[in-house]
């Protein structure tokens, strides 16, 4: 087993320790490269060199203008590949300077395999900060346990199924707060930060009428509002960017309600019956809902149709999860097979089929898959090695004996991965699962109070309204196409054809000599220009009475049927 330290960053100080380093040779313009001393000159080529690297990924390709005639066009075209050369040498350069992190992968030698090394072997080789987020919580008596992340990773939010909600700060792992509802929890997810969250809650007597609606929270456990419009929740899911929290109840109807206003933008009854599977693509905002006849249906809170309806199983959708880039979707069924689609195609073949049972599937943002496998306490992870599209084993991972995994979580700008069971939840080390580098406009772990009430306001005047949700996002913007205009009544037909007519009278004939100008002739005049403006119309009326006649034609044409059917066909009465 080898790992790759090239780089050790210390994220709560910011300070970085490179290996091989020295400040006394630093000074002295020299720098140390594998026991061999680089003068100064080669260290500026090793630096062009990787910068020419860098720059490759962003170029959009050189144009051939030896062959041009135009010496204008040329000139034009000759300025504009200096501007993209330029964009691309500033974007090489921030990579560079401002994304100093690399992802790293296990990586295994010889013979071994990746998928055997054990959580102890990596917890034995990674720093101290990262080997605190390997733990196990045993709460046997409240699982089994859903949970959910922030979008900087910072915090998490934890739902037992007998009640149990909690706070707690990753970072620290300092327990925020926790509370007992007394409710069957099913489902808890964050609003836009840390300071409030939602419980999809049901009374575990039947014969009770109250809890049988989503909650929302704040982070001190108050109770802000009770959604009673949603009905008895199953799963819920909260939409960002359009500051909307969408959910499903056991009748098959999906609610969208913004939580800036508390209006409700759409509810519509989705015809699918009880689902547990519900995701929101991360590309479009979509929610995808699976049903019990194998099909996967995407909807928007503008339209009371779905948008798209994809047969994925021959039975039960179990799991749904989207890949960051919103283009790859992996679905699980109850015949034990998880697939992996290709939005953009939307063919009828899957791009991957795996064997699987998995209750719950989830994507990293560096694109490993996370799956529940086998009887349901072992944890398998795929990655995608090639680049193509086609997943292969990772990682393994072998909960207790006895443990039912409930939810698979991975966590934002970590390599880590959450896991509810049944006895509580855990934490284990995936490597190469989060993105290094985070933006702090984006998702700060580090914010302050004052940083997350500026990031409030911000994504407040950054929200987009429910309409921008839709299959294809680029459209947004774009033109419509023409529609094809609709055959005009009879009605606009004769309004049309008497403005013609008002026109030709308003014109008025020149005063000619030799009798020419007699009234009868101007009458006469007069009739044949109201004649000829009339004349198109005429003729088009003419033409779509023709077009009818000969549909009528072709219907009351006898076509013979078959010799054994002529005893059924009507005969004519004779006189």
């Amino acid at each position: 087993m080898m790992f790759k330290l090239d780089c050790i960053t210390d994220q709560a100080s910011g300070n970085f320790a490179f290996s091989g380093y020295e400040p006394g040779l630093a000074k002295m313009g020299v720098q140390q490269d594998e026991g061999n001393y680089v003068p100064p000159n080669e260290k500026s080529d090793n630096i062009t060199d990787e910068l020419e690297i860098k720059m490759n990924k962003f170029l959009r390709g050189k144009a051939n203008l030896e062959g041009l005639q135009d010496k204008k066009l040329k000139g034009q075209l000759t300025i504009r590949e200096e501007l993209y050369g330029k964009s691309a040498q500033a974007a090489a350069m921030a990579e560079k300077w401002l994304l100093p992190s690399e992802g790293g992968y296990l990586e295994a030698e010889g013979m071994e395999k990746t998928w055997r090394i054990k959580q102890e072997s990596i917890a034995r080789e990674v720093d101290i900060s990262s080997s605190r987020n390997q733990f196990d919580i045993i709460l046997p008596d409240l699982g089994p346990y859903t949970l959910d992340f922030t979008s900087s990773g910072r915090h998490m939010a934890i739902g037992g199924r007998k009640g149990h909600l909690a706070i707690v700060d990753m970072k620290t792992m300092r327990l925020i707060k926790e509370f007992q509802v007394r409710e069957t929890v099913r489902d808890v997810v964050f609003l836009h930060n840390d300071l409030f969250f939602a419980a999809a809650q049901k009374s575990m007597a039947n014969i009770l009428m109250t809890g049988r609606y989503p909650y929302i929270y704040n982070r001190d456990g108050t109770e802000l509002h009770c959604l009673k419009e949603h009905g008895a929740v199953l799963r819920l899911q909260f939409l960002k960017n359009h500051f909307l929290l969408a959910s499903i109840n056991n009748f098959g109807q999906l609610h969208y309600q913004d939580v800036t206003m508390g209006e409700m933008v759409g509810s519509y009854r989705t015809g699918i019956g009880r689902t547990d599977a519900m995701q929101v693509n991360p590309y479009n905002g979509v929610v995808a809902l699976g049903q019990s006849l194998g099909t996967v249906s995407m909807w928007k809170p503008t339209s009371s149709a779905s948008l798209l309806r994809l047969l994925c199983h021959k039975g039960p959708v179990s799991a749904i999860a989207f890949h960051p880039n919103g283009h790859l979707m992996a679905t699980a069924g109850k015949e034990r097979k998880i697939k992996l689609w290709d939005l953009r195609k939307l063919g009828d073949e899957p791009l991957q089929t795996l064997p699987g049972n998995a209750k719950t599937l989830d994507f990293s943002q560096k694109g490993l898959l996370a799956c529940q496998l086998g009887n349901g306490s072992s944890v398998q992870i795929l990655r995608d090695l090639d680049g193509n599209q086609m997943y292969k084993t990772y990682m393994n991972h072998g909960m207790v004996k006895g443990y039912q995994i409930e939810k698979l979580l991975f966590r934002p700008y970590e390599d880590v991965l959450g896991i509810g069971h049944s006895m509580g939840w855990s934490s284990i080390l995936i490597p190469g699962s989060g993105e290094p580098n985070f933006d702090t406009l984006v998702a700060n772990p580090f914010e302050t109070s004052k940083q997350r009430r500026e990031s409030e306001v911000h994504s407040l005047l950054d929200k987009l309204p429910a309409e921008t949700i839709m299959l294809d996002p680029a459209k947004i913007g774009t033109l419509k196409p023409e529609r094809k205009k609709e055959k005009p009544t009879k009605q606009e037909k004769m309004a049309e054809i008497e403005v013609a007519v008002e026109v030709v009278k308003g014109i008025k004939l020149k005063k000619k000599t030799k009798g020419r100008s007699k009234p009868s002739k101007r009458t006469i005049k007069k009739k044949d220009l109201i004649a000829k403006a009339k004349s198109p119309f005429l003729a088009q009326q003419m033409k779509e009475e023709e077009q009818v006649a000969r549909k009528k034609q072709k219907t009351t044409e006898f076509v013979e049927p078959p010799t054994s059917l002529m005893r059924f066909v009507r005969k004519e009465a004779t006189a």
